[in-house]
């Protein structure tokens, strides 16, 4: 446990560890598909997950902190593990319910019965990409803690 570690350090290695991700996901855009997109910036979805790598961080943080025996890293833990889990079923559930709905929306727009306004598609990760994204946020955050 080190209590002088400084908070700045804290702040730098959950931010890196989200920025990197998010950074990761921009560029393997740009490489596929050619072109940039400023949305992707702030995106959901994708490898690797940028919430996982930041709430992951967050706990490492705490852990190496606080010690990873002590309270408040079960409490970082928790807030980490939910939100992973959320990423990798809720919002991926909702996704493919989306998929669904849009083309339920397409058949029904064809026929001239609604205005065609389509629902986000990708919200959520696989679980790979959550994996990598957590291994991503532990990983900066040690070496930002280390520094």
């Amino acid at each position: 446990m080190n209590v002088d570690f400084p908070v700045w350090r804290a702040y730098l290695a959950v931010s890196a560890a989200w920025m990197i991700a998010q950074s990761i996901k921009v560029v393997r855009n740009v490489l596929q598909r050619k072109r940039f997109n400023a949305r992707w910036l702030v995106d959901t979805g994708g490898m690797p997950s940028s919430h996982s790598s930041g709430t992951a961080a967050v706990a490492t943080v705490v852990g190496l902190s606080s010690g990873f025996d002590s309270a408040m890293f079960l409490f970082a833990l928790v807030f980490a593990l939910i939100t992973m889990f959320d990423a990798a079923s809720v919002r991926r559930s909702v996704g493919r319910q989306a998929v669904i709905m849009n083309r339920m929306i397409d058949e029904i727009y064809a026929e001239g019965k609604f205005s065609e306004q389509y629902l986000r598609e990708f919200l959520g990760h696989t679980p790979v990409e959550v994996l990598v994204g957590a291994l991503l946020g532990v990983v900066i955050s040690i070496l930002i803690y280390t520094w």
